[in-house]
């Protein structure tokens, strides 16, 4: 099992880096050269609502990402420390604000972990008044170029 670490601060041209590691890790794991585009594109849904989250809330605080590759599996957890709670309601607020009835907020959030949840294997959310982790797995070759 081996798990690289990463975080970074909310601003939007991180995401562009933390897809490209993850894309690079995931071949490393031995995960099918066909599912890349979909690690790239689940990890930059999650790490751009984690984003959005932080510029809001807290903007000093650092995005968080795990990588692992463990028993044939690569995940990826990407945690950020935005108030679920205030969030919501700020959300809230900007529907009432909307004068040409555009989408809220809280539909495009659940849009984009929808769009995660279409793209990995296995996804799972834990939201807390702390902030949001959102993990997320493929398989992976048991025999990747990460020592087990």
């Amino acid at each position: 099992m081996a798990t690289v670490e990463l975080t970074f601060s909310a601003l939007p041209a991180h995401v562009r880096t933390a897809r490209l590691v993850a894309t690079a890790i995931a071949r490393r794991a031995g995960v099918a050269e066909s599912l890349l585009d979909e690690v790239r594109l689940a990890v930059g849904e999650a790490c751009s609502r984690a984003v959005e989250a932080h510029r809001l809330h807290c903007p000093g605080e650092p995005i968080r990402i795990e990588l692992r590759d463990d028993l044939g599996r690569f995940e990826v957890t990407v945690t950020d420390s935005a108030p679920s709670d205030e969030l919501e309601q700020e959300r809230e607020l900007s529907r009432i604000d909307d004068p040409l009835g555009q989408l809220p907020d809280t539909l495009m959030s659940g849009f984009g972990i929808a769009v995660i949840v279409g793209l990995a294997d296995d996804v799972q959310v834990y939201p807390s008044q702390k902030g949001m982790r959102i993990r997320m797995s493929w398989p992976a070759a048991t025999n990747g170029l990460y020592p087990g």
